[in-house]
């Protein structure tokens, strides 16, 4: 409103000023010929597309994941560098003392609701066209935008729903055509759910498996749509409903979906749309040079400098906690496995003298999900290992990879300007189906006769990695694989699920996963309480620098319990989390203050 009366007022002005005879009713609604309009466009499918990019673009935003916020609320992430203090923009998720005043809280909600209001577009403007189309052509691809863009407003409005105020939320399902309108009141939960559902089930229906021509790559699909659709019922204890679809994208080959023989491929740019992918979203600096990563265009991101370690051009943001540092050390291979060995020097350490041959330092999840001082096995930037290019000082472990550049450049700053990434953001991979799966299968841990079957599913995850399997020797689908020999029940299934397989395999992805995870499986408090008791400690390393130096790497290896001597430094983690969160305040963000100070109809 302000800048229309500035504008009325400018023009009077200039008129006075002129001299001269003119309307300024006339002036403010003559049409710019320069500008297109509402009467302009969407005439026809080829606007209809268009407008459908923009409503991409606005899922893009990373406002929308809030990747390093979401995992700091969890039990994932130590939130930057500088312990036992650390000050940041990600610190209030932490410790549990952010408020509806808090920036990235106002900004999530924003971003997804841009996403709401470009896909409403497309779907008015759609529906008006369809009533007019009597070519089938033009309704069948007329069908399929409208599919896409009610699978953007459906995942936006689930997002909305498992984030801010218990799922009531106001719903737009219009364009709003003045200020008034904008300003809708809270919808019940209940509404907003069935809402979205609504929207998700249209699009499972009329989205194809797959597209078929590479100028599609990046389209939502419908097993995109089945993805979201089962999570949402497990996430209520819908366990059969939720089978259903994750079982159709599982056994569906029309999906063509399979787990991808190299696990990095699910991190790196070169592994981008594979076969285990089910929605990702894109990016790139091949275009707009200009731009930054915070550019609203949201042509790249910036979650590699978030992540990456700092002599490679990265904030550390988002730190591993310790506990799952000490996961990931402590998972077990299966040696009778050849990826888990790698070629040595005969009288090296480890090194078989008839094979020249020895075991991997750490698990293939480990190494291509942190980065690890005395991971001997895997390089990090530049072809050089890990502890010869990260410092791993101020008491830093080790980094994550995902989301980082590692492979392809020395340095993240090598991206000009800075703070670009073209990696993709995984949402949902066929892993995350499978282990939702095997949680139906068993129906959270209370019922034993899907055992088989899930201990079949997370065995296939396992077995991607070369990692030891779960069950009885000689049992399942390779039963010449090591395995654990543990006759696991439903509840013991359970808990690796909850506290392995799940954080271990889906560290850092998705929206929100494990802050979800936790709070809807109701261990939120008790976790960070069991947490917080946990001490642990750094052991020195000694290795050699790029230039070939040797270099000593302070308290760069962790280890888990009390330190050997009284001066060395202790970690902990979620001390502050295990006193300040509280459910009835944290399980939900709050309705942002931006919307309460607009929206005077939030209490109608």
């Amino acid at each position: 409103m302000k800048k229309i009366i500035f504008n009325k007022i400018a023009v009077v002005l200039l008129c006075i000023i002129c001299s001269t005879s003119c309307s300024t009713e006339e002036f403010l609604t003559e049409t710019n010929p320069n500008e297109l309009s509402t009467g302009s466009f969407w005439k026809n499918n080829l606007d209809l597309n268009s407008g459908l990019t923009s409503v991409y673009n606005a899922f893009k935003n990373t406002n929308n994941f809030l990747i390093v916020e979401e995992n700091c609320k969890a039990d994932m992430t130590w939130p930057g560098f500088g312990r036992p203090n650390s000050n940041n923009q990600f610190s209030p998720f932490y410790i549990y003392t952010y408020n509806d005043s808090q920036s990235q809280i106002n900004n999530k909600w924003s971003s997804l609701y841009v996403t709401i209001f470009r896909a409403n577009q497309v779907i008015e403007n759609g529906t008006r066209l369809m009533a007019t189309y009597t070519d089938q052509t033009n309704i069948d691809f007329a069908t399929q935008i409208m599919a896409q863009a009610r699978f953007f407003r459906g995942i936006a409005y689930s997002y909305l729903y498992n984030t801010y105020n218990q799922g009531s939320v106001p719903i737009f399902d219009f364009v709003p055509k003045g200020e008034s309108e904008f300003y809708q009141p809270l919808s019940p939960a209940s509404e907003v759910k069935a809402f979205y559902l609504a929207d998700l089930e249209f699009a499972y229906e009329n989205l194809p498996p797959i597209w078929s021509q590479n100028v599609d790559l990046g389209r939502v699909t419908s097993a995109a749509a089945a993805a979201e659709l089962g999570r949402s019922y497990l996430y209520e204890e819908d366990y059969t409903k939720a089978s259903e679809y994750f079982n159709d994208i599982i056994t569906n080959p029309e999906y063509q979906r399979a787990l991808v023989d190299n696990i990095d491929d699910n991190f790196s740019a070169a592994g981008e749309f594979n076969s285990e992918s089910i929605l990702e979203v894109s990016y790139s600096v091949n275009f707009k040079s200009e731009l930054n990563a915070f550019d609203s265009q949201n042509v790249s991101n910036s979650l590699a400098r978030a992540f990456a370690s700092g002599n490679t051009g990265g904030y550390r943001s988002g730190i591993p906690s310790c506990w799952l540092q000490m996961a990931y050390k402590n998972e077990v291979m299966d040696l009778s496995n050849p990826r888990n060995y790698v070629p040595c020097e005969d009288g090296s350490e480890g090194c078989d003298s008839e094979t020249l041959m020895r075991p991997r330092s750490y698990s293939l999840r480990t190494s291509y999900t942190l980065a690890l001082v005395d991971d001997i096995d895997t390089p990090y930037y530049g072809g050089f290992l890990a502890g010869a290019v990260a410092p791993f000082n101020n008491k830093e472990n080790a980094y994550f990879r995902k989301y980082t550049n590692w492979a392809t450049v020395t340095t993240e700053a090598d991206f000009v300007p800075n703070s670009r990434s073209p990696i993709n953001i995984r949402l949902v991979r066929l892993a995350d189906v499978l282990l939702m799966q095997a949680e139906c299968l068993i129906k959270g841990g209370t019922d034993d006769s899907g055992l088989e079957e899930a201990l079949v599913l997370v065995n296939k995850v396992r077995y991607r990695s070369a990692l030891q399997l779960l069950g009885l020797n000689g049992t399942g689908d390779y039963p010449g694989s090591d395995h654990d020999n543990v006759a696991y029940n439903a509840q013991s299934l359970m808990e690796h699920l909850m506290y392995v397989e799940r954080p271990l395999e889906l560290s850092e992805e998705g929206h929100a996963v494990r802050f979800l995870d936790l709070r809807r499986w109701g261990v939120l408090k008790q976790r960070f309480e069991d947490l917080s008791t946990r001490t642990y400690y750094g052991v020195h390393y000694e290795t050699t620098d790029k230039e070939g130096k040797t270099v000593t790497r302070w308290n760069s290896i962790l280890q888990e319990g009390t330190p050997p001597l009284a001066t060395d430094y202790v970690y902990k983690d979620y001390e502050q989390a295990a006193v300040n969160y509280n459910e009835a305040v944290h399980a939900y963000y709050p309705i942002p203050n931006s919307e309460v100070t607009a929206n005077p109809n939030l209490n109608n």
